[in-house]
């Protein structure tokens, strides 16, 4: 009881001029008691051993200490795979964000009457989203073979879904009486949507696009395990061999190239807000 009454039971406070408040029992006990409770539930469940992560956790650090130094000598050949990197995310994230906007449009209940219409699409955006990159990126190399291509249709794929779900949102509440007034002038859907829609939408599209584009350029490195080229079949390959001074200098590239694309991004960011 003692337990119960100090997680749920008010605590008193007498004030200076002799009134009582109630201040209400702190939920953190609780909160870290259920925590810990479904911590173990979920390590049970996935036979997670808590005790192999204690014991060979430092081999991390192994690892992460024989990358550096890097192998600078290894650096002339990263920047093929690395510019593939980047074409493929830029073309994936380029065609992904025009796809995007007719999709967004036919998904967007004030825009589009017909529930069956909006209905199909946001459901097709909710299955193609939910499906993980890593996995439409090996059936696209079962299909395309190994290559760019094959990530390039992957990243094309999660960034119209990404975009797509985003921007049918911020149609459906966005300020419906300049397409209103649009269309009862005589204009069509389509061309009401370009000069009514389009204006007040376009600094968040622009804004969400370069932050997927930022993103696409780790993930495409993650996709060269499944053999969807870039600098993560190369990463791959010297993992396995073992050879972690030019993993390091693969890691390092990257990071320097993603750092700097982010800084564009994030200054095109502020110029567009």
């Amino acid at each position: 009881m003692k337990l119960y009454d100090r997680v749920f039971k008010p605590k008193e406070i007498v004030l200076s001029n002799g009134k009582k408040i109630y201040q209400r029992a702190s939920r953190t006990p609780l909160i870290i008691l259920l925590l810990l409770i479904f911590t173990y539930i979920s390590t049970k469940v996935t036979e997670t051993e808590l005790s192999v992560l204690a014991e060979r956790g430092e081999q991390f650090f192994v690892i992460l200490g024989q990358m550096i130094p890097p192998n600078w000598s290894y650096a002339n050949n990263i920047w093929r795979p690395m510019i593939d990197t980047i074409q493929m995310s830029l073309l994936g994230s380029v065609l992904g964000a025009l796809v995007a906007i007719p999709i967004a449009m036919l998904s967007s209940s004030n825009l589009i009457q017909s529930r069956w219409v909006t209905g199909f699409f946001k459901l097709f955006l909710s299955i193609t989203r939910t499906l993980p990159t890593l996995i439409t990126a090996s059936i696209a190399t079962f299909i395309f073979g190994i290559g760019t291509t094959a990530g390039t249709i992957a990243i094309f794929i999660f960034t119209f879904s990404y975009i797509g779900k985003l921007m049918y949102e911020n149609i459906e509440n966005i300020d419906m009486g300049p397409f209103e007034a649009m269309e009862s002038m005589g204009l069509s859907k389509v061309e009401a949507f370009r000069y009514a829609v389009v204006p007040q939408i376009m600094p968040t599209y622009l804004s969400v696009s370069l932050f997927a584009f930022e993103g696409n350029i780790r993930y495409a490195a993650i996709l060269g395990y499944v053999g969807a080229g870039g600098i993560g079949l190369i990463l791959n390959q010297e993992l396995g061999w073992r050879d972690y001074a030019n993993a390091g200098m693969i890691l390092l590239i990257l990071m320097v190239v993603v750092f700097i694309i982010e800084q564009i991004s994030e200054y095109c960011r502020q110029k567009l807000t």
